[in-house]
């Protein structure tokens, strides 16, 4: 099997690495540490046409969409209206992840258990409504109904702080047009775990549980963040759990689409969250997570790629098993990170042990040196008989690795 995978980030390397275990695998445009695993090709995600050259020319299997924005844009719709097998939502289902008030729609319409909420294109409505609900003693999470790379929520303990967040990001635009339109919603408290299910036309296979950390700094502390850090397996997250969330919140999602005439061939993320022991949704992705992606990965067994073909072909999607190991990534990101940092620092990595692989997200080569290209710059990952060796053996690997200004989560797992 010939198998494309678009992206160059981290969540692209785990993908990339995994399905070249079971086929031959090229990324575009891919980053400097996967091209150590796989070939690569330099075309931006962003770039349409020369992604539907580079399939045509290569004749490749499989196209699997790693990042929301080419799905949200409509790559996977141009590849398959080229012939292509594609694995990765058309654009309109992608609305789940592109516009949050699509998404809370769809949820009211398939009866999905969610937070309540409101949408607002008017910030005056909006802090009005603000106030109305702390007037009832609640507290608020204000979502930019758009696209805003993860970092578009604010969960506000205060009255100034959900009115702050409402002028920022409907009038100051620090999201840009992903704000134009909010999501107010009523603040859930619980813990809370991802799932990713494969999602085919006949039916779905869920991947094993992960528990991501979005805030950047330890004790769950500081501005949201993209993710930084995940472990698997998620021992509170029972059998019976994952099947309510199938059932409630997977399964009616995709019927309400297809009720649309929307169809959904590529991996549903939703976001649970436990309040008072009962699931709800906070939130649909169109892709797999990262960095989820870079521990679920770790876990998985053979036959993942033959999984995705059969989802992209309209096929019954075969069930993937799952190793009895532990795994954990911290990810080490760039000083200023979420906010401005820099780019261009060089990055040193020493002697690994066999357990660990660094999924690199944000890296590039600059004269023949790996130097930082983004924000978060690698995934540390590393597998072990328990969830306690595999924390141990990634904490150990990120001593190993230095550039100037790294930091990173203590406390993930």
């Amino acid at each position: 099997m010939k198998v494309l995978v678009v992206g160059g980030g981290g969540r692209e390397h785990a993908l990339a690495w995994k399905l070249s275990q079971e086929a031959e695998v090229v990324c575009a445009p891919g980053n400097a540490g996967i091209a150590d695993d796989v070939e690569n090709i330099a075309i931006p995600t962003a770039d349409h046409s020369a992604l539907i050259d580079l399939w045509q020319s290569r004749k490749f299997d499989l196209v699997v969409v790693g990042p929301e924005d080419p799905l949200i844009d409509g790559l996977s719709d141009r590849l398959r209206s080229a012939g292509a097998v594609v694995y990765g939502p058309e654009a309109a289902s992608a609305h789940l992840e592109g516009s949050k008030a699509f998404s809370k729609s769809v949820m009211a319409s398939a009866g999905v258990p969610t937070a309540s909420f409101e949408t607002f294109s008017d910030p005056e409505r909006a802090s009005a409504y603000v106030r109305s609900r702390f007037a009832e003693g609640k507290q608020v999470a204000v979502k930019a109904s758009g696209n805003a790379l993860g970092k578009g929520v604010i969960v506000a303990e205060t009255l100034d702080q959900a009115l702050a967040a409402v002028q920022s990001m409907m009038v100051d635009r620090v999201f840009g047009e992903a704000g134009a339109t909010v999501v107010i919603e009523d603040r859930l408290k619980g813990r809370e775990f991802s799932l990713l299910t494969i999602v085919g036309d006949h039916n779905i296979h869920s991947l094993p549980v992960s528990q991501d950390h979005k805030r950047a700094f330890d004790g769950d502390m500081g501005p949201n963040t993209g993710g930084m850090g995940t472990y698997s397996p998620c021992d509170w997250v029972t059998t019976a759990l994952i099947e309510e969330v199938e059932e409630r919140m997977v399964k009616p999602t995709i019927s309400e689409l297809r009720s649309r005439g929307l169809s959904y061939r590529g991996t549903l993320f939703t976001g649970v969250m436990l309040d008072d022991s009962r699931p709800y949704c906070l939130e649909f992705n169109v892709r797999f997570g990262d960095p989820e992606t870079q521990t679920v990965m770790r876990r998985l067994g053979s036959g993942f790629a033959q999984s995705l073909l059969a989802a992209a072909s309209g096929d019954v999607v075969p069930a993937i098993p799952v190793l009895q190991q532990a795994a954990l990534t911290v990810v080490m990101a760039s000083g200023g990170y979420p906010e401005a940092y820099p780019k261009g620092l060089l990055i040193q990595i020493g002697e690994l042990k066999p357990a660990v692989k660094v999924f690199h997200a944000g890296t590039k080569l600059t004269d023949g040196q790996l130097v930082t290209n983004g924000g978060r710059v690698l995934g540390v990952s590393a597998v072990g008989q328990t969830l306690s060796d595999a924390k141990r053996l990634a904490y150990e690997a990120t001593k190993a690795i230095q550039f100037d200004g790294a930091f990173y989560r203590s406390d993930i797992g």
